[in-house]
């Protein structure tokens, strides 16, 4: 396989590539270390600008000191709600820097959630991006007396603003290198203070409850983990990478964010989430982790263009991924490749496959990396019949990221790989549960000690919720889940009782099944109260001659439709119902759909519904 795919940067890095005991000292090291090399790159208004380690660590200090100067104490917690931006990274590492918390908030939440997150995480000083975001900060600022200043990184269209307790990064900048004037060496002081054991970052997960979690994460850990991120599978400084993914989101946080910073790797930031297919192929990363959905979507551009092509090019294509299919079963089985096998993958690539990569903007992908949701063994053998390793990785925000990972010279699919080194992973012999210990498992639920002691047992050991099974080799996969969390295609963690939950206390609904486990967004299926929709359709002249027909009025589909709408607008972009479907059949505490306690049952109501579920994804 070495000779078929570059592995040679892929080994397992032991040694330590950049000094340091939390995050800010590596940080300042990794400054002094790289200087005028390039870290960051991020596209605006169509062209590239680049962040030396001096610029970084320039923009860094003075946002450190802005905060001193505003009176932000050791153990202070600065949140960001922001998308995934360079001034997100700059405003994260100032806050570590100063020896405080930072805590990242999604930017498609409500004001309501903004509300809940600065409080439970007692928020001192708000990052957002922009007019947007401030918006919801200033509607709920009253309710948040802790609050002191919120920052905004974008004032385009706010200049004009009057607002005591609101300031743009830019002037923050100027107060901090004001400050740095007369205090030059505080903010060093502060790195040199911060203690390892120390909290570091919140990262907000949902729980069975409905309410967000804030998982805590101490230096030690995020440290002993992005250097054990580094014998998984390992970078350097001449790699390229891709940060597109939620930087609130742990994935992003460690895998992006913070191992760049260890190891030195560049990070190139999209122009926005809708741009991704096209910076893809504008930065050719070498090394690219993404959620399964855009793997799929990736996938599916190429099928699209395939299907536009010509027939000499399809014909082309299907016998160049021939080749490549057979060579990916060779590697799969572990197998050798034949001399006229790799003649053939090598003209095979000249014909068609390059172009394909280039298509898709991974032809220097060293190897891909695929986490936060399942996905499918067939898509991981397609890239790899491209010629390019797509490697399984699977943590939890509480692992600090990834806990397995699949090896590029021992690809299995339908596995998440063995345990990471750094790390202990078994199955419990009761349950067949997941079961996680190492210092890289979190410090618990910030504000929730029941929890973290439900989270962790006694003898250190984190229960997952993930229910698996593990081979001969000790490769593990997951089977099943303890819970009813749902995780999208792109990976985000839903909790469908507080959905459904909100939908059930419409006058119209009885009951709600919330679907969305590994697919592009949430469907629900409804069960209508009989009594008060029929007194509805009584009351606008609305003509049914049964249950059946009653469910199919468009009257009472849009009846429905306003009572999802009502529910969404509580809820963050990727948390909201798009579809919805209405059970035609009146049951009853006979059927099988019900629990005594009339309650719909829900892998029963997945399973028997599944052709309605299908149809809501494929319209």
């Amino acid at each position: 396989m070495s000779n078929l795919w570059n592995l040679s940067h892929i080994r397992p890095q032991h040694d330590i590539v950049m000094p340091g005991d939390t995050m800010p000292a590596i940080f300042w090291n990794a400054v002094a270390a790289r200087g005028p090399q390039v870290w960051m790159r991020q596209k605006d208004f169509g062209i590239w600008r680049s962040w030396s380690w001096t610029q970084t660590g320039e923009a860094v200090r003075e946002i450190g000191n802005g905060l001193l100067a505003l009176g932000f104490a050791p153990h202070d917690t600065a949140s960001i709600l922001s998308n995934t931006n360079i001034e997100w990274v700059l405003a994260d590492l100032a806050v570590l820097s100063a020896g405080g918390v930072s805590n990242g908030i999604y930017p498609t939440v409500a004001a309501s959630q903004v509300h809940y997150l600065c409080e439970d995480s007692s928020t001192t000083i708000l990052f957002v991006e922009d007019d947007e975001q401030l918006d919801k900060a200033l509607e709920v600022r009253d309710q948040l007396p802790g609050l002191k200043k919120i920052v905004v990184f974008d004032m385009e269209g706010l200049h004009q603003l009057d607002d005591p307790q609101v300031m743009g990064l830019n002037a923050l900048r100027a107060l901090g290198r004001e400050y740095g004037k007369t205090h030059a060496q505080e903010l060093d002081a502060r790195v040199a203070a911060c203690q390892p054991e120390q909290l570091a970052i919140l990262v907000y997960t949902s729980g069975t409850t409905g309410k967000p979690k804030g998982a805590m994460h101490s230096h030690r850990g995020l440290v002993y983990t992005v250097r054990g991120y580094n014998t998984l599978i390992s970078r350097d400084e001449h790699d390229e990478c891709m940060c597109f993914l939620p930087l609130c989101h742990i994935a992003e946080r460690m895998g992006g964010e913070y191992f760049s910073l260890y190891t030195g790797s560049v990070l190139n930031f999209v122009e926005n989430p809708e741009t991704v297919p096209e910076n893809v192929r504008e930065i050719a990363p070498t090394v690219f982790t993404a959620v399964p959905r855009v793997w799929e979507k990736f996938y599916s551009s190429v099928m699209i263009a395939l299907k536009e092509a010509g027939a000499l090019q399809q014909a082309v294509y299907a016998w160049s991924i021939g080749v490549g299919a057979r060579v990916a079963d060779k590697v799969l089985a572990r197998q050798s490749v034949s001399p006229w096998l790799k003649l053939q993958f090598h003209v095979a690539r000249l014909l068609s496959l390059n172009n394909v990569r280039k298509l898709i903007g991974i032809h220097r992908s060293r190897f891909l990396v695929t986490g936060a949701a399942p996905i499918s063994p067939e898509l991981v053998r397609w890239y790899l019949s491209l010629g390019v390793p797509l490697l399984e990785v699977w943590g939890m925000t509480e692992t600090c990221g990834a806990s397995t990972g699949v090896q590029a010279d021992h690809i299995k699919t339908g596995s998440i790989g063995p345990a990471a080194h750094y790390n202990e992973v078994r199955l419990d012999p009761a349950t067949q549960e997941i079961l996680v210990r190492g210092p890289n498992v979190f410090m618990g639920y910030l504000n929730l000690p029941d929890k973290t002691a439900e989270a962790i047992d006694a003898d250190g050991w984190l229960h997952t919720g993930d229910v698996g099974a593990v081979d001969e080799e000790g490769f593990f996969r997951i089977t099943d889940r303890m819970k009813d969390i749902i995780i999208t295609a792109a990976g985000k963690n839903i909790t469908p009782s507080e959905l459904e939950n909100e939908l059930k206390f419409s006058p119209y609904v009885t009951d709600a099944v919330v679907i969305g486990d590994r697919r592009p967004y949430l469907v629900v299926i409804i069960m209508i109260d009989q009594e008060n929709v029929e007194k509805f359709a009584q009351d606008t002249d609305v003509p049914f001659s049964n249950y059946a027909s009653l469910t199919r009025s468009p009257e009472v589909q849009a009846l429905i439709q306003h009572e999802i709408d009502r529910v969404n607008q509580k809820f963050a972009r990727v948390e909201q119902v798009k579809k919805f479907f209405l059970l035609d059949t009146q049951l009853s505490a006979e059927d099988e759909e019900l629990t005594p306690t009339m309650k719909l049952k829900r892998k029963l109501v997945e399973q028997k519904y599944a052709a309605q579920i299908d149809a809501m994804y494929r319209d």
